[in-house]
C-alpha cells in the first residue's frame, strides 16, 4: 500500500537533468516497485493505490498487469494527476530524484472507507510506507489498514519471522514530500507493525538513533519483532526480538542506478520470510536482490528473478 507513479529516467548517466535529450518510461513508486520485486520473485501481489485519471494513470496499471501485480484496488482519483518522478544518474553514489505530485499525489488520497479490510487482514504480508503517512486521509487510511491487521493478530512468527501475518514498515523517509513533523504518525506506525526496514537516514527519523546497533534496538522498543537497518556499502543488520541476529556483508557492484536497490531488497525479504529461511539467508538473498537492481539502470523492470538471485549468491 502506497506511491505509485511514472518514472522519466535519462538513458545516459552522468549527465545533468537540464541536458538530457531521452528519457525511458518506467513504472515507479516504491510500494509499486516493492510489489513488482515480490511478483518476479514467483509470490501473488496486489497493490493499494490511486492514480490520475489520465493516460499516465492507464499506463501505471497496464503495466502492474503486465508485471503480475494484481491492480483491482488501484482506483482513479480525477481531482489530481497522476505524478512524474525524474532523477538523474551520476554513479556510483549520486542520484538526484525530483518529484512532480502537485498539487497532491493521487496515492494520498486512500480513504479509510475505501479499503478492503478483509483483504488487508488475509494477506501473509502487508506492506506499507512512511510516505503513505506523509498527509491526510492516506494516513488515517495506512493506519486503519495496521489496526485491522493487529485486531487480526498478525505477527512477525518466530526465528526470521515465518508466520502468517506479517506486516511490515517501510519507514521511507522522503522530506520533501513531508510538511509536518512524522514522529507521532511514524510511532504509532511501529507500533502496529512486526517488521521494520529502513536506511540509517530513515532509522533515525523514526527512533531518533543513527548508529545500527541501537537503530535496531530501538525499533524493537518501539513495538516490532524484526529490525532491518540497511547499512548501504556496509551490508545489512537485522535483528529479531528473539535474539537472532544476521549481519550480511554487500554484495559488490559496479553501480549504475541505486534508487531502485531498496525497493528489490524489499521484495526479496518479504519473499525470505515467507518462505521460512533463517534469517541470515533472508538478508544474503535481498541484499544480493538489491545488488542487482544497483547495476541495472530501471527499476521495476530491473527487478531480478529467483535464478538471477541464486547466480549472485553463487
Amino acid at each position: 500500500m502506497g506511491r505509485i507513479g511514472v518514472d522519466l529516467y535519462p538513458l545516459r548517466t552522468g549527465v545533468p537533468l537540464a541536458e538530457v535529450d531521452t528519457f525511458g518510461r518506467f513504472l515507479g513508486g516504491s510500494a509499486a516497485n516493492v510489489a513488482v520485486a515480490a511478483a518476479r520473485l514467483g509470490r501473488r501481489t496486489a497493490l493499494i493505490t490511486r492514480t490520475g485519471a489520465d493516460p499516465f494513470g492507464a499506463y501505471l496499471r497496464a503495466e502492474l498487469r503486465a508485471f503480475g501485480v494484481d491492480d483491482r484496488w488501484v482506483a482513479e482519483v480525477a481531482a489530481y494527476p497522476t505524478p512524474l518522478t525524474f532523477c538523474e544518474i551520476f554513479p556510483p553514489d549520486r542520484f538526484p530524484i525530483h518529484f512532480r505530485r502537485e498539487p497532491k499525489a493521487p496515492d494520498l488520497e486512500i480513504l479509510p472507507g475505501e479499503l478492503d479490510l478483509a483483504a488487508v487482514r488475509a494477506a501473509r504480508v502487508f506492506w506499507m510506507t512512511g510516505t503513505g503517512l506523509s498527509a491526510e486521509p492516506s494516513r488515517a487510511a495506512t493506519l486503519a489498514a495496521l489496526e485491522a491487521r493487529a485486531g487480526a493478530g498478525a505477527g512477525a512468527g518466530t526465528g526470521a519471522g515465518t508466520g502468517r501475518g506479517i506486516t511490515v514498515f517501510d519507514l521511507d523517509w522522503r522530506p520533501v514530500l513531508w510538511s509536518g513533523d512524522p514522529a507521532g504518525a511514524y510511532a504509532q506506525a511501529l507500533a502496529l507493525a512486526t517488521v521494520a526496514v529502513g536506511n540509517t537516514e530513515e532509522c533515525e527519523i523514526a527512533t531518533g538513533e543513527r548508529e545500527p546497533w541501537a537503530a535496531a534496538r530501538a525499533l524493537l522498543a518501539a513495538g516490532v519483532e524484526l529490525a532491518v537497518v540497511k547499512r548501504g556499502p556496509e551490508g545489512v543488520l537485522a535483528v529479531h526480538r528473539d535474539g537472532t541476529v544476521a549481519e550480511v556483508p554487500p554484495v559488490k557492484v559496479e553501480v549504475v542506478n541505486g534508487l531502485g536497490a531498496g525497493d528489490a531488497f524489499g521484495g526479496a525479504l518479504c519473499h525470505g520470510l515467507l518462505a521460512g529461511w533463517q534469517l541470515e539467508r533472508v538478508m544474503q538473498y535481498a541484499n544480493a536482490a538489491g545488488a542487482i537492481v544497483a547495476s541495472r539502470l530501471a527499476c521495476s523492470s530491473a527487478m531480478p528473478y529467483p535464478a538471477e538471485v541464486e547466480e549472485v549468491l553463487g
